[in-house]
């Protein structure tokens, strides 16, 4: 028998304080350079020859003079500073963080895909379209759907494409409808691309399982309404199962069922978006197909529909054309929403992992991803607050409320802490109708043994606060990183993106 494996820093990635370290204007000094240009017999242009007048500045630009090997040696040393998925665990809630397998970014190395110009012709781009071609049918195996659009950049992106689609269908069948229904549980991207797509927001609450209020939709519904937007399973984690008397309910008065696919990841293989009435569906492939996308990007949104909605995907779309492929414009199409094909080298790797591991392998993945989020919510239950008794999907939801009203110690406190035993935060005060809520998604790239050490972390955090009566560790934490707690309030209304050598003189 295998020796148990340690908690904390062994299996999360430690964020251990460093000394001070230097920006690059500081390790600048007149007339240093990273590199040097060789001399030549080529004519010696003058800026007075080549630049106009108007446009030469009249005093050098304020960049850093510095050495190669000091430049190369700041950067390295900024980027072991950093978390990442492939360090530890990263249980960020609703986002999907997993490991992202190295053989999808092989494959979106190969020159055959990287130096083909977006701006090739079909005849010239014939391998790029068939593989956009069998991502497509892929997905809409997946989903359940007739037809995909790759164009849209990232979910936010796939969220207004979805709801541009439903202005057109709506438009297209003579009516103007003003309101689009939303969960109180929602992303927070959901209410904002509905605005900005030109709809109304209502709302709708939760019951007392978690899921949509049924009795109050109903009463919510009318020919105003242009559609909903839900994910199954919740923001909660909870499936919702009243989904299909929810589909029946808004197709009666004429609105369209909108899926946002952040919770893919819990339904692989199991069941489809499109069997349980969905319309619309975007995906965020970047998380659930496994593309690394921490610090905002990059991503894609792929948006799929129903066989009626089909005619109005934005185009060109690559399809089928006899032995080949070739680019064709929807007939009744929005029109772009993103350049060119979308993020092609981020669909590409979606494309990798899907062969990577087939139709079985997809259902495996959603089964230890709910596995190891009912696992973790189980082992945590006696230390903190479950908002829902009933089986959780991907992501468990626990509330520090107790915890808090007890010693004082906020949500915000235990995540931070939370980085000092060597992982990542999870997601804090999110889903909003949660108490001091703690959103947690292990995926299904997590050992048994790192899941059990973050249930320890968590653990540990909560009895150092309850047991020892010592909370003033994670009120202060986190001292073990190159940043200690920060005021983030100011930093959100107060921010300063850029250094200025002359401001530190």
């Amino acid at each position: 028998m295998s020796a148990p494996m340690p908690a904390g820093r062994a299996l999360g990635a430690p964020l251990v304080a460093h000394d001070y370290e230097p920006t690059i204007f500081e390790f600048s000094s007149p007339g240093r350079r990273a590199a040097a240009f060789r001399t030549t017999d080529l004519p010696a242009w003058t800026a007075e020859e080549l630049v106009p007048e108007a446009f030469r500045r009249t005093e050098p630009v304020a960049l850093p003079e510095v050495s190669e090997r000091d430049l190369v040696a700041h950067f390295t040393r900024l980027t072991h500073r950093q978390y990442s998925v492939d360090l530890g665990a990263y249980p960020l809630g609703s986002c999907t963080m997993k490991y992202n397998p190295k053989a999808a970014d092989a494959g979106a190395s190969l020159p055959g895909f990287t130096q083909v110009h977006p701006a090739a012709p079909a005849s010239c781009s014939q391998g790029w379209l068939e593989l956009l071609v069998e991502l497509e049918e892929s997905l809409c195996s997946i989903t359940g759907m007739a037809a995909v659009t790759l164009q849209p950049a990232a979910g936010a992106a796939g969220e207004l494409t979805g709801l541009l689609l439903m202005h057109a269908y709506h438009d297209a069948r003579g009516q103007r409808r003003r309101r689009v229904i939303i969960p109180d549980s929602a992303h927070g991207t959901n209410p904002a691309s509905v605005t900005l797509s030109g709809f109304e927001v209502t709302t709708v609450g939760t019951n007392e399982r978690g899921g949509v209020d049924l009795d109050a939709l109903r009463g919510l519904l009318d020919e105003d309404v242009a559609g909903i937007m839900l994910t199954n399973p919740s923001t909660l984690g909870l499936f919702e199962d009243d989904i299909v008397q929810i589909a029946e309910a808004v197709h009666e008065v004429g609105g369209l069922l909108y899926y946002d696919g952040a919770n893919l990841n819990a339904i692989l293989g199991i069941v489809r978006p499109g069997d349980m009435g969905f319309d619309i569906v975007h995906l965020n492939v970047h998380k659930t197909f496994a593309t690394p996308h921490g610090g905002g990007g990059p991503g894609a949104g792929p948006v799929a529909v129903s066989a009626e909605l089909a005619p109005f995907l934005p185009g060109p779309r690559p399809t089928r054309s006899g032995s080949g492929y070739s680019l064709t414009m929807p007939e009744r199409s929005i029109g772009r929403v993103h350049s060119w094909h979308g993020n092609a080298v981020v669909l590409l790797r979606a494309w990798m992992y899907l062969r990577l591991n087939g139709g079985d392998g997809l259902k495996r993945v959603s089964e230890v991803a709910v596995l190891n989020a009912n696992w973790l919510k189980e082992r945590l239950r006696d230390t903190y607050d479950i908002p829902y008794e009933r089986p959780v999907m991907h992501e468990c939801v626990i509330s520090a409320k107790s915890l808090h009203h007890e010693t004082g110690l906020s949500a915000l406190d235990v995540a931070k802490r939370l980085i000092e035993l060597g992982f990542h935060p999870p997601t804090v005060y999110f889903p909003l109708i949660v108490e001091e809520a703690l959103m947690i998604e292990p995926t299904e790239t997590e050992s048994p043994q790192t899941v059990a050490a973050l249930a320890d972390a968590f653990i540990q955090i909560a009895r150092e606060a309850r047991d020892a009566g010592n909370a003033d560790d994670a009120k202060a934490a986190p001292r073990t990183t190159p940043v200690g707690r920060v005021d983030e309030a100011r930093a959100a209304r107060k921010l300063v993106v850029t250094f200025d050598q002359r401001d530190a003189e």
